[in-house]
């Protein structure tokens, strides 16, 4: 699916460019060779709404994180016949794919998270099948570049895309967290292959994380965090057993202040779907914005 690729013309136009290992992480990485990331400010976040919520999405996300859209445009964005209304938005904070389609969306498009830039197709796909991926949707040519679809032990699921002209976009303010909910059956399996494929670290593996920071004050889960060319990953293990919104929000954003971020985000039609919970390292809350698409904001304690 041409997902971010086809949208990158109308980003060009627009011209948008913004200014320790725990204890229980014993596996060494698989795969060698170098890295195929290119950075965290070409990943973006994949957003499915409907055309009649979009309007409302785009101006909402775009004013809770002082972002900045693409113009729209209609694109045939899959290897087989489709057309939906897509749009890019850059913001200090992390960047969105944000689809609308007008017809139904192909299969297994749709549920891939992320897009990731990579520096060579063949390289990154190959690499991706050495380090335990299934290529769901193998590489296909888009009117700049490659994308590919690709799956992990786990479940998670995601684009790899290359430009033919490599872009220039400035870093991120802060870079958002690839929120990642698995079993304690699949987390080792997933993170020892992911680590092979991003040349990434584990920066935190806590057994025993405060459980109100997904919805269940009074317990606790193992979380462990992940680095790499690729940005950020927060990974929970749990037994699955979530109160809603928790495992919904693909993606987390570290902003300033939090109560600020809310209440920009409530001003242009987003809902608090659960309040800010103070942890150790700062506050975190769970927000939708209009379109349905769940994210969480959490601030760093100073």
């Amino acid at each position: 699916m041409g997902l971010f690729s086809l949208l990158r013309p109308a980003v060009a136009a627009a011209a948008l460019v913004l200014g320790v290992a725990g204890p229980a992480m014993a596996a060494a990485p698989l795969a060698a060779g170098a890295s195929v990331a290119v950075g965290p400010q070409y990943d973006t976040t994949h957003v499915y709404v409907s055309s009649d919520t979009i309007d409302a999405f785009v101006a909402s996300f775009v004013a809770t994180f002082d972002g900045k859209a693409s113009p729209r445009a209609v694109f045939t964005v899959t290897p087989t016949p489709s057309k939906t209304a897509s749009q890019y938005i850059q913001t200090p904070v992390g960047m969105l794919s944000v689809f609308a389609f007008q017809t139904p969306v192909p299969y297994p498009f749709g549920d891939e998270r992320t897009g990731y830039l990579v520096t060579d197709m063949d390289s990154a796909v190959a690499a991706a099948l050495k380090a335990g991926a299934d290529v769901m949707v193998d590489s296909f040519d888009d009117p700049i570049g490659k994308d590919a679809i690709i799956a992990w032990p786990g479940g998670l699921k995601m684009q790899l895309y290359w430009h033919t002209k490599a872009p220039q976009y400035a870093p991120l303010l802060t870079v958002p967290d690839n929120r990642v909910y698995l079993s304690r059956y699949a987390a080792d399996h997933f993170i020892q292959h992911f680590l092979a494929f991003s040349h990434g670290k584990v920066v935190l593996d806590q057994l025993k994380a405060d459980g109100g920071q997904i919805g269940l004050p009074g317990t606790t889960f193992r979380q462990i965090k992940l680095e790499s060319g690729f940005g950020k990953m927060a990974i929970f293990v749990t037994d699955g057993k979530l109160p809603y919104p928790y495992g919904r929000e693909t993606t987390g954003y570290q902003v300033a202040d939090v109560d600020a971020t809310i209440a920009k985000a409530v001003a242009s039609g987003a809902k608090l779907l659960s309040p800010p919970y103070t942890m150790a390292e700062g506050r975190s809350a769970i927000i939708e914005f209009p379109g349905a698409y769940i994210a969480e904001i959490h601030d760093v304690r100073k």
